[in-house]
């Protein structure tokens, strides 16, 4: 542990100086949200997962890389009782709607890491891997300026789970959700400073932060 370290927000482990915990809303929803994390975005400065989960009362963060037979997730999630969906892109993958099935209380699964991490999450799942998958729609736009996307249309895990949430239940307005994710995009880019960012982030012909 380095001693000069500043010390981090319990809540959202941003520095306490540039805590974001004041921009994080509650917003309820009947969908339950699961937020599964590679152990390796744990730490990550720029990790929206955490942001997602904080945000949405009925959200819950699952850092494992195996989620064991023992598990009282595993449990849960081949229970028949629920309506349980993976958020997961794909050939001929349906999209995500706000059509319910029998009443039953419907749960969403999101894997949160690089598309590397997130495909070996769902090859070492079996349980992840016998969820019926829905998908977004493709050309949606990230905010996400301080990462590259792999490919056209990848969204960071916050604007994903908003994106899915928004579509399953139109009636609620998720995006609120946005206020931290965009405060932690531009402190990050305050900090390196504008010459940096655009050197490094800015894409041809789009406008500076």
């Amino acid at each position: 542990m380095n001693p000069n370290a500043p010390s981090r927000c319990e809540r959202c482990l941003r520095p306490v100086a540039r805590c974001l915990c004041a921009l994080i809303p509650d917003i309820f929803t009947r969908t339950q949200l699961l937020v599964i994390q590679h152990p390796s975005e744990r730490s990550h400065a720029l990790n929206t997962a955490r942001l997602l989960v904080e945000g949405v009362v009925n959200a819950h963060l699952l850092i494992t890389e195996v989620i064991t037979a023992d598990s009282p997730w595993h449990d849960l999630l081949v229970n028949p009782q629920w309506q349980t969906e993976l958020l997961f892109p794909g050939a001929d993958i349906p999209l995500v709607t706000a059509t319910a099935d029998s009443g039953r209380p419907r749960r969403l699964v999101l894997l949160d890491g690089t598309w590397r991490k997130a495909r070996k999450l769902l090859y070492l799942n079996p349980v992840l891997q016998g969820l019926p998958r829905v998908a977004l729609p493709d050309g949606l736009c990230s905010r996400y300026r301080l990462r590259k996307a792999p490919q056209p249309g990848a969204l960071s895990t916050l604007e994903a789970g908003m994106e899915a949430l928004q579509r399953i239940e139109p009636e609620t307005d998720f995006s609120s959700l946005l206020r931290p994710f965009e405060a932690l995009i531009d402190g990050q880019i305050q900090a390196m400073g504008q010459a940096r960012y655009q050197e490094n982030y800015l894409r041809p012909g789009q406008k500076p932060a």
